[in-house]
């Protein structure tokens, strides 16, 4: 073990220095634990805000007692939600060790110590603790030094880890890929030998560690290469191209998961519904699946049909085109130009519709939509045709 006398100060925010107060002077150890405190190493000039979670002696009822606001946050695992007067949450939770896991689920006991919690923790660089009133640090299993040396290590015997949740080699892959970490061999290799387990987690878990990986990896390729040579992939994933269609590096700022899905899967639609992604994403997917992905030319004219024929998933393919290609895309300004313009790229932007040409006796149905579907294409081809005047005049010569 080891506990620095004169550590690095944590800039903790009132709120949390005040529910760690009231805890202590109510006779119960607190320490501030989690990935807000990893994160307070690897950047110390970024002020933390709310995200610091507290690990206490405190059994939870004694949590509710001691504060008037409180959410039942993850009660099954002593996890009380303390509301400050701002109304930020913070999570407290009692001390604890696993008495039995399946790999998923874990049954828990109360009334340990801090050195027992953190040793059931996943990785050294999250199993650190960090005292808010003496500040003290506590660091038994090195993370400290794992995160100077940028390794993501295991606590302990890394299969015993791994079994007692296989969401563990996720995340072990997404903590890599988003600090840049090597992972160490041995953790690695009982996280390949592992990986069948990944059959037993929930699509939703499994979803939210791909989505967030892909968000925060500085290299999301070296990610995906991550899930690939863990084993995650072949059991999640089998439709991951390779190579993979990306570059090297990719800005952090507007990152969007379906994108990125889509653009890395031969099927992302079908990868999706096994995520059980909503039904928002799935259908974004599906778009970009059935569209084609640019228009024949970068002329107005090759843009106004590319748009109409490819609808809402006109700026999902545009954000597509440019990602794969780290390039603009060659008809971004084309399409600029036609929505400036306010040209119609369908029947909904037509200057008539279906009720103007039902008052000239055109009959609801297969007709109707068919002239509909004649005018957006004559007005695709002369947007000047896009006048009530000129249309029923088409129209009227048509009949």
């Amino acid at each position: 073990m080891s506990a620095a006398d004169t550590p690095e100060q944590v800039p903790l925010p009132e709120t949390v220095l005040a529910i760690a107060r009231t805890l202590e002077q109510a006779g119960f150890e607190t320490w501030c634990v989690g990935g807000a405190l990893r994160d307070s190493l690897l950047a110390p000039q970024q002020a933390l805000q709310y995200d610091v979670d507290l690990a206490t002696a405190a059994p939870p009822e004694a949590v509710r007692k001691l504060f008037p606001r409180t959410v039942a946050v993850g009660a099954k695992y002593g996890t009380v939600g303390v509301l400050d007067p701002q109304g930020g949450l913070h999570e407290v939770t009692t001390f604890r060790k696993d008495v039995a896991t399946d790999g998923r689920h874990a049954v828990v006991e109360y009334g340990v110590s801090i050195l027992e919690d953190l040793q059931r923790r996943d990785f050294t660089i999250n199993a650190m603790a960090y005292h808010p009133v003496t500040r003290r640090w506590l660091d038994p299993q090195g993370g400290r030094q794992d995160l100077r040396d940028g390794v993501v290590r295991a606590v302990g015997e890394p299969a015993r880890r791994f079994a007692e949740d296989y969401l563990r080699i996720l995340r072990m892959v997404r903590f890599a890929a988003r600090f840049g970490f090597r992972i160490d061999a041995e953790t690695f290799a009982a996280a390949q030998a592992a990986a069948p387990g990944l059959r037993q987690l929930s699509a939703e878990r499994v979803r939210e560690e791909w989505f967030k990986g892909l968000l925060a990896a500085r290299s999301p390729r070296h990610f995906v290469a991550l899930w690939a040579d863990v084993g995650a992939a072949a059991l999640w994933l089998p439709e991951l191209r390779q190579p993979y269609p990306l570059p090297d590096s990719l800005p952090l700022e507007g990152r969007d998961p379906v994108l990125l899905t889509v653009a890395l899967t031969s099927s992302p639609a079908g990868v999706l519904r096994r995520l059980r992604a909503s039904g928002a994403d799935i259908a974004r997917a599906e778009a970009m699946e059935r569209a084609l992905r640019q228009p024949a030319a970068a002329t107005d004219l090759a843009v106004r049909r590319w748009l109409a024929a490819v609808g809402t998933a006109a700026d999902d393919l545009l954000a597509l085109a440019e990602l794969q290609s780290g390039l603009p895309a060659p008809w971004r300004p084309a399409v600029a130009a036609v929505r400036a313009r306010g040209e119609a790229v369908s029947r909904g932007q037509l200057a008539v519709g279906g009720n103007d040409l039902v008052a000239l006796g055109v009959p609801a149905g297969p007709e109707l939509g068919a002239l509909l579907g004649r005018l957006l294409d004559a007005v695709l081809d002369d947007p000047a045709l896009n006048t009530r005047e000129r249309l029923l005049a088409l129209v009227h010569s048509w009949r």
